[in-house]
């Protein structure tokens, strides 16, 4: 509704639970003075880094994930994944993609996860450049206790694998260190899957133990 019924140049996007730093507008805005960027994301940080273990080094992870990923990413213009607790979409760009946006259907069911690296892939199908500004910080709640993490992890994984498969065509078009960047992503978590069912398999059938 905000989108179609706005008057303004850009839609910023934030979590519920998330604390924008009071610069972050600023900091974001110049990017999208480039009328090929549609969309840009700040660096995201743990609200409550302090809770427990857990919530320090999922900190330490949005910290990888948004200063070395997303960073390495953005210096080819094209981050696969505008995080939803912090980013900017150009409202124009927005407004082309909403049918597409709102009608998400992955093998013929509607799908209701992952929709910030879903609503990026359309950006860049659609032609436009995605950035990150590290300097625009946002601190949002992550998961304090081990279920809920699992839980948030696994969505993520799906959407993750679903939107690669629709982004695959995207790839040819990019420089190649974003194809190697999303094969990484893909194809790390297969092989600790397949290592973990060779393991079990190998205690089961010879009694030695996996691993050494």
């Amino acid at each position: 509704a905000a989108i179609r019924r706005s008057a303004g140049d850009m839609v910023l996007n934030v979590d519920s639970d998330t604390i924008l730093a009071s610069d972050v507008i600023r900091k974001l805005v110049p990017k999208m003075q480039d009328p090929a960027v549609g969309a840009a994301m700040g660096q995201l940080t743990a609200r409550n880094r302090n809770d427990s273990w857990l919530t320090r080094l999922i900190d330490m992870e949005y910290w990888l994930a948004c200063n070395e990923e997303r960073a390495a990413q953005a210096r080819f213009g094209a981050v696969m994944c505008c995080c939803g607790p912090c980013a900017i979409y150009r409202r124009s760009a927005l407004a082309s993609l909403l049918d597409q946006y709102e009608s998400q259907y992955f093998r013929g069911k509607p799908s209701d996860f992952g929709e910030d690296r879903h609503l990026t892939i359309l950006m860049l199908k659609a032609g436009f450049r995605t950035e990150y500004v590290p300097s625009a910080i946002a601190a949002t709640v992550v998961p304090n206790k081990l279920g809920p993490y699992l839980r948030q992890q696994l969505r993520w994984a799906r959407s993750t694998f679903r939107d690669t498969l629709l982004g695959l065509r995207l790839l040819p078009n990019l420089n190649r260190f974003l194809t190697l960047d999303v094969v990484g992503q893909n194809l790390g978590p297969l092989l600790l899957a397949l290592s973990v069912l060779t393991g079990l398999a190998q205690l089961a059938l010879t009694g030695n133990v996996p691993w050494l």
